[in-house]
């Protein structure tokens, strides 16, 4: 028996993406319905960010890639395109966990040596890798042997 292939991309679940376009179109039905301003006002804001989220999560997919190759790149997808990082650019990868709405949040962060002597921070939370930042750090360190 083989083991199973690692999983080499990691993006915010299809399900939840759409869900957010469907909540969006919700809401800006909602906001033609609204009789008073300021009600329309804060329904088609909310609308718009849902949509807004919709989008963003259907260009970046999938959010963190490994290419496999000698030597491996690391894409990270955002709103602008892909950025593709070899290993000798990616300085430091890490979960730390940060406090957020009163729990301890695990994020996976990487520093990427930027052209010119700058770093740069990535941080990707559960919800851009859709599943836990410390199995993605697993698969991460496998291709990356620092």
């Amino acid at each position: 028996m083989t083991e199973p292939t690692p999983r080499l991309d990691w993006s915010t679940p299809l399900p939840a993406v759409i869900a957010c376009g469907i909540g969006g179109l919700g809401l800006l039905a909602a906001t033609v319905l609204a009789t008073d301003a300021a009600g329309r006002l804060l329904i088609g804001v909310a609308a718009l960010g849902l949509l807004f989220l919709f989008v963003l999560g259907l260009r970046q997919r999938p959010r963190l890639a490994v290419e496999p190759g000698d030597p491996p790149r690391i894409v990270v997808r955002g709103l602008t395109g892909a950025q593709r990082y070899t290993p000798d650019r990616i300085v430091r990868t890490r979960v730390v966990s940060y406090r957020r709405l009163g729990r301890r949040m695990p994020m996976l962060e990487m520093d990427i040596a930027e052209p010119g002597g700058d770093e740069r921070l990535l941080i990707f939370g559960r919800w851009d890798l859709g599943t836990h930042p410390e199995d993605v750090l697993d698969v991460l360190r496998a291709y990356l042997p620092r």
